[in-house]
């Protein structure tokens, strides 16, 4: 039997270590380093913990681990196979009664459990079938019927769509000769249609979206239709037009 700390403690000051230089080289805490040399072992983290710390700093020393664990077992480390509490004596006869207490009070539950699920199947085989209802008579069958029957035609039927109307075409004919045509769309600032001559025999037909706006040269030279219908009155000099659909 032998001190474990103070032969720690000697072996690691005769090879010149502090507990610094000890923790950088086994990496092991210095605070636990002074609870193994103390011999205080309430400040190491749980017993495995202290019987590897001890190896690993024994060994580091030079020294035997074996030996120094063999003396932590024996001084120091608990012993878990000794029972902590002893076993109560049980008497023979209470135990036998309470084991018939508990198969008659097993037998009255089980009996209660059969007892309620047979009482169960009568009720429910006793239940009268639901009949079912009555016809309605002849005038309210009548009634429900004009209620429930679909939907004539005439009320379902989508009326047709309205088709979009046709476009409207001028035709401009130079029919009596050569005549210059500016054409414009909308007004006389709209967008140019068309701008030039036409040669006797020659015709162009334009879409009126709205309205169109002609410049001719030689009105009288010219016969203009619109929608399929003459326009009539044209002058003989230059002049302005509006068509329109």
């Amino acid at each position: 039997m032998f001190q474990i700390g103070d032969s720690l403690r000697e072996a690691r000051t005769r090879r010149g270590l502090t507990a610094a230089e000890v923790h950088k080289a086994i990496r092991i805490r210095e605070r636990y380093l002074t609870a193994l040399e103390e011999e205080r072992w309430d400040m190491l983290p749980g017993e495995a913990y202290t019987k590897g710390f001890l190896r690993t700093y024994a060994e580091f020393l030079g020294l035997n681990g074996q030996l120094y664990l063999d003396e932590y077992n024996a001084r120091i480390a608990r012993h878990e196979d000794e029972p902590l509490v002893a076993h109560a004596s049980v008497d023979p006869g209470r135990s036998t009664q309470r084991s018939v207490l508990v198969a008659l009070a097993a037998i009255l539950v089980l009996g209660a459990a059969v007892a309620g699920l047979a009482a169960w199947r009568l009720g429910g085989s006793s239940t009268p079938p639901k009949s079912a209802p009555p016809a309605p008579s002849g005038v309210g069958s009548v009634a429900a019927a004009a209620s429930q029957a679909p939907p004539s035609a005439a009320t379902t039927t989508t009326p047709p769509k309205a088709r979009p109307a046709a476009p409207t075409f001028a035709l401009i004919s130079a029919a009596r000769g050569r005549c210059w045509l500016l054409v414009r769309n909308g007004g006389p600032t709209g967008a140019v249609v068309f701008e030039g001559f036409l040669d006797q025999g020659q015709a162009k037909r334009f879409r009126v979206d709205s309205k169109l706006w002609v410049r001719m040269g030689r009105p009288n030279t010219l016969d203009i239709r619109v929608g399929g219908r003459p326009v009539a009155g044209l002058p003989a000099s230059p002049a302005n037009v509006v068509l329109s659909s």
